[in-house]
């Protein structure tokens, strides 16, 4: 049983047992073992027989380990609770998956450290193993290790996991190097309403690749007989448009230059890793890239990834709707500026560290100690914008926050059909949104939050918006079926819990 599959498992008969009401030491009474045994199992470090399996699932009463597979988890919410301490930034599920794509450019061993642990990469990594590579989790499971076969097998491909995910149409840039036609399933993800995937066609056009999308999949071929002759400019500053280029040119024998390029934090991080990898890319940072490709890499290569700003965005927030003073350590700073400029002018209390270098040696990282302040609204709306604008993923967080502030605030999402739609969930714990049309919302405050049972929203941030406010309403709330929220956060629920929410998960067992 591979590692990953132990880790996950593990983690299944964790929830399992505490919803049981179960210790350790409980459980291992109940099936005769030591207390030492059950640690390593709930940690992924100890190897199973379906026989285990089964008897723990049948000392939990729970079918879904006995069945070794999850059903919906739910997060049972004790809100009004003050947070305190200090609290980690994870690695960036954005750049995480983007990096497990680009792994394919590699010929050689890649391995990344740090990587989050979250279903986004667990499904790019079934994806990956289904076509022949081989990754395994390493140093306890805290890094990934990556190989790639010497022939892959589309044909093999995981359909199922691929189409939980948009992540997957990043493969067709490093694919377009290895093969001469493939398919790929029609790419999933959250349902942010219909986002048309030409800006990528586009973009891979002048490389050679043709992709006709037919019976739910993507048909590509690719004409090696073509190249750019000019600058690929491409038609919307989009982070995964500007990868899916990036790769396109990194195995490209010759100088390619790709205009409107985002240069948000994946792509810088993708960027580093090229470089790794012998690939000169000038430009990072701005939206002129220039990049030297090589046409075959062969490399045994290390990357650190650096840490999530949206991840930190979530933490801030959750300080701020709970009255917390709270420590957020690891926060990639040149990422969030303009989120913290606008707190500012909202009245938020805060102090920073100096700056150090993330462990990718090239982003900037502080420390941020949120205290309880009184907010007032915003005098002027709340708009993402290409990077170094305010992040497109950072502004539903703004829902809440506005929702704590004293006056009126407008949101304008304009890049997404549906996400402002989701935000308007905040109504049940008792703010006042008003859905001015599919992107803009108005939000008045301050809110008295109150508790309620809601189904998650199919939007991540919108999700986790939600829970945040939850964790500021007294009572008790339940959201349930939370696999969105697992898709971009690592534990997000344990780990509010170390430094002082009251958040239960349970499955329905």
């Amino acid at each position: 049983m591979s590692n990953d599959y132990l880790a996950r498992i593990g983690s299944l008969v964790r929830d399992a047992r505490k919803h049981r009401g179960w210790s350790q030491a409980q459980l291992a009474e109940a099936l005769g073992t030591s207390q030492s045994a059950i640690a390593r199992i709930e940690q992924g470090g100890q190897n199973l027989g379906i026989e285990m399996v089964a008897r723990i699932g049948e000392a939990l009463d729970s079918e879904i380990v006995s069945l070794g597979h999850s059903g919906p988890m739910h997060l049972r919410v004790v809100g009004g609770r003050q947070l305190s301490g200090q609290i980690t930034v994870k690695t960036s599920k954005n750049a995480c998956v983007a990096l497990l794509c680009a792994s394919l450019l590699n010929r050689g061993r890649t391995t990344l450290r740090r990587v989050a642990r979250i279903e986004e990469v667990y499904r790019i990594l079934e994806v990956l193993d289904s076509i022949g590579v081989r990754s395994r989790w390493i140093n306890d499971g805290v890094d990934l290790e990556i190989t790639p076969p010497t022939e892959l097998d589309l044909d093999a491909i995981d359909v199922e996991a691929a189409v939980r995910t948009r992540s997957v149409i990043m493969l067709l840039g490093p694919l377009m190097h290895i093969l001469d036609a493939f398919k790929l399933p029609y790419a999933g993800g959250c349902d942010l309403g219909t986002r048309t995937v030409e800006p990528h066609m586009a973009a891979l056009r002048p490389f050679g690749l043709n992709v006709i999308a037919t019976n739910h999949q993507y048909h590509a071929t690719v004409d090696r007989a073509l190249s750019p002759t000019r600058p690929i400019v491409l038609t919307e500053r989009g982070d995964t448009v500007t990868e899916n280029a990036l790769m396109a040119a990194a195995r490209r024998d010759g100088v390619t230059v790709i205009r409107n390029a985002s240069s948000n934090y994946m792509v810088q991080d993708l960027c580093f890793f090229l470089e790794q990898l012998g690939v000169t890319v000038e430009g990072i940072g701005t939206t002129t890239l220039t990049v030297h490709g090589r046409p075959d890499i062969d490399v045994n290569v290390d990357y650190a990834p650096s840490e999530d700003p949206v991840e930190a965005m979530s933490l801030l927030t959750a300080a701020i709707v709970t009255s917390s003073e709270l420590t957020i350590r690891r926060v990639p700073v040149e990422f969030l500026e303009i989120e913290l400029a606008v707190l500012e002018g909202m009245g938020l209390d805060y102090d920073r560290s100096p700056e150090y270098a993330a462990d990718n040696g090239r982003t900037r990282l502080v420390d941020l100690t949120a205290r309880p302040s009184k907010l007032t609204a915003p005098l002027d709306k709340i708009h993402p914008m290409p990077f170094p604008g305010l992040n497109i993923d950072t502004a539903p967080f703004f829902a809440a926050i506005a929702a704590t502030a004293h006056g009126s605030t407008l949101i304008h999402d304009w890049v997404y059909d549906n996400r402002a739609i989701y935000l308007t969930e905040l109504t049940r714990l008792g703010a006042t949104v008003k859905l001015l049309d599919p992107h803009r919302l108005l939000i008045d405050g301050p809110t008295r939050w109150r508790a309620a049972e809601m189904v998650c929203p199919p939007a991540l941030r919108p999700a986790v918006v939600v829970l945040l406010a939850m964790m500021a309403a007294e009572g008790t709330s339940v959201l349930r079926n939370i696999y969105v929220i697992n898709r971009g956060y690592e534990e997000l629920a344990q780990r509010l819990t170390e430094v002082g929410a009251q958040i239960e998960v349970f499955r329905d067992i």
